[in-house]
């Protein structure tokens, strides 16, 4: 019996210690290339950090421009089932299938992308967990001011927008397009280069983050910013997501690596590291020509954009949501990071 003991003692311990050497590798999968702010500011760094913390024994294998096959939209579904161990993307390239956070993609919603990537953390897990349960989200995050990318001519009003087709992120954003007159054209960021050149789209609504990615700065003349004491007339969602069997996976120890590199604190800091994002993108425009809209002219954006949220509460509100509270709670939310920063 004792050497039977014995024998049960040193396999547990040998399982121990084969667990706490245990290395692995996590295949993270995006939709932008290499050389983006997205991967240089944001994800590398995570992954090193992640590295540094456990010893080298969670190593990231980077896959961006969607490497590993299928296209942006699909990204969700590659976490959910293996295909990839991590993703980033946005939940709005599957319109309406996480209609909870929509209310952070309202126009005029963000000012700061850090306390409102804090704010749309808290949120999720107040009223949208289920939305993405399949998942083990790491992060959620907004980026910086949308900004009007022109090819011909600069936008100075609304008149201006009418008749263009303009490429637009999300539904609301699409939607808030059509009413501001424009011909709303949507497609994932890595498909606006090719659209640009070749005259599909007049104009490219992004955040200055993306344009070294997609090169916008060779493509078009014109930038056309809202005034930047005004909340920006639109920002996008975004979530970094890992799969779950692959996270229940790891080692007790791991866990506690990815667990503290996860939450509102990281959702902070990729808000922020996109609004330096943004300083680095503009500066690779300062050859083309860029006016700011002004609050006078945003006066009248602001009532359409009040219209559109109206729409929305009720629309989510025929999906059995709350959609009322579920924009006020947003705004407060992001109202109470603001106040903290």
């Amino acid at each position: 019996m004792k050497i039977r003991t014995l024998v049960a003692t040193a396999g547990l311990a040998l399982a121990s210690l084969a667990a706490q050497a245990q290395e692995v590798t996590l295949k993270v999968h995006f939709f932008l290339p290499a050389g983006s702010f997205a991967n240089t500011l944001f994800i590398t760094p995570w992954c090193d950090k992640v590295a540094k913390e456990s010893a080298n024994r969670l190593k990231c294998q980077i896959y961006p421009s969607m490497q590993l096959g299928g296209t942006p939209p699909q990204l969700f579904e590659q976490a959910r089932d293996g295909v990839a161990d991590i993703v980033w993307t946005l939940p709005g390239y599957t319109a309406g299938r996480f209609p909870s956070v929509e209310a952070f993609e309202l126009p005029f919603m963000m000012q700061s992308p850090e306390a409102t990537s804090k704010a749309l953390w808290d949120f999720v897990q107040q009223h949208a967990a289920a939305e993405f349960k399949d998942v083990k989200p790491l992060a959620f995050h907004v980026h910086g001011d949308g900004v009007f990318h022109m090819t011909s001519k600069p936008v100075k009003t609304m008149a201006d927008l009418r008749g263009l087709k303009l490429r637009a992120p999300t539904r609301l954003t699409n939607k808030f397009i059509a009413m501001l007159g424009g011909t709303p054209v949507s497609m994932p960021v890595p498909q606006v280069g090719d659209a640009l050149a070749k005259g599909v789209i007049d104009g490219a609504v992004v955040p200055y983050e993306v344009v070294p990615a997609v090169k916008i700065q060779e493509l078009v003349k014109y930038h056309s910013e809202t005034d930047p004491a005004e909340p920006a007339f639109y920002t996008s969602t975004f979530i970094f997501a890992m799969n779950k069997a692959k996270y229940e996976s790891l080692p007790p120890d791991l866990k506690k690596v990815i667990d503290a590199n996860s939450g509102q604190a990281l959702s902070g800091q990729i808000g922020k590291a996109f609004l330096q994002a943004d300083v680095e993108g503009k500066r690779l425009t300062a050859k083309n020509t860029t006016n700011v809209i002004p609050v006078a002219e945003l006066a009248q954006w602001k009532q359409l954009g009040n219209k559109l949220a109206a729409d929305w509460v009720t629309e989510v509100n025929g999906k059995g949501l709350q959609g009322a509270k579920l924009l006020e709670d947003a705004k407060a939310l992001i109202a109470k990071h603001a106040a903290a920063k």
